[in-house]
């Protein structure tokens, strides 16, 4: 959504200004800006989400939230989910690819920036889990990252560690100082390497001989 800045004339204000300078320069004192009550609300707030997102005029998420707040007299500003946050993602044939879970979702729309804190769930579509608790999605890069540490749980394997980064889909990552289980068959044994035939051992002394 665009934040569209309206320009009023001030022209007024600063000549009454100007003359106030003039007349009271020695008595000019260094004040910060007046912060109004306006700069710290929401412009836009709605309770019981459940809503389409749609990419490039195609429907790409569904998002539902019990609040959902947007702040535009922020630096910078962004959408705030402060109680609880769901979303699914769709393919080209509206098809869930992943979703996501978190207890708190904040959208930096300039930046086109989601920071997605405290029991950050995910789920995708070959089934693997991710738990952490900060997870960045940038929608420039079509990328996840993470410093914070990350659990992966699929069907045949489990990894833990730091410093995560993947793909939109989340279906090609990488996690570094990373620990984990994997499938192994107890009924495969070690098999020893061939060792050669004794005659052919003789065989091949003698002929060095």
């Amino acid at each position: 959504m665009r934040i569209l800045t309206h320009i009023y004339s001030i022209a007024a204000v600063i000549a009454t200004a100007a003359i106030l300078f003039f007349s009271c320069e020695s008595e000019k004192e260094n004040t910060g800006p007046v912060l109004g009550e306006r700069d710290s609300l929401p412009w836009l707030k709605s309770q019981g989400v459940s809503t389409l997102i749609s990419d490039s005029g195609i429907i790409r998420y569904k998002l539902i939230s019990e609040d959902w707040f947007m702040y535009d007299k922020k630096d910078p500003t962004y959408w705030a989910f402060e109680k609880g946050f769901f979303m699914e993602k769709f393919d080209e044939n509206f098809h869930v690819e992943a979703f996501i879970n978190c207890d708190t979702a904040y959208y930096y729309d300039q930046r086109h920036l989601w920071e997605l804190r405290s029991r950050v769930f995910i789920k995708n579509t070959k089934g693997e889990t991710f738990k952490t608790t900060l997870l960045y999605w940038d929608q420039n890069i079509h990328e996840f990252y993470s410093p914070a540490y990350m659990e992966i749980i699929g069907e045949t394997q489990s990894l833990r560690g730091t410093n995560f980064r993947s793909n939109e889909q989340m279906t090609q990552y990488s996690i570094h100082m990373s620990s984990g289980a994997f499938p192994f068959d107890e009924g495969e044994e070690p098999q020893p390497e061939p060792q050669p035939e004794p005659d052919t051992l003789q065989t091949n002394t003698q002929q060095a001989k």
